[in-house]
């Protein structure tokens, strides 16, 4: 699929892997953003709220937030 289908995907609720990744189990995600008081807690500031941004699934079974197509 190409990366416009893909981010539809995303939109849709859907996870995406792609072969060739260097590991088994890893896809990406869309992470549905963060409220005012959950970014208050973490900067310490009163923010606007954080919109949806783009997750992976590592191999290590780990969570990369803000995750970044190259």
């Amino acid at each position: 699929m190409n990366f416009g289908k893909a981010l539809e995907e995303l939109k849709n609720g859907n996870k995406i892997a792609r072969e060739g990744w260097n590991g088994k189990g890893m896809y990406i995600f869309k992470h549905e953003g963060f409220d005012t008081n959950e970014v208050s807690n973490i900067t310490g500031n009163k923010h606007d709220n954080v919109p949806p941004f783009i997750c992976m699934k590592t191999a290590d079974k780990n969570v990369v937030f803000g995750w970044l197509a190259s």
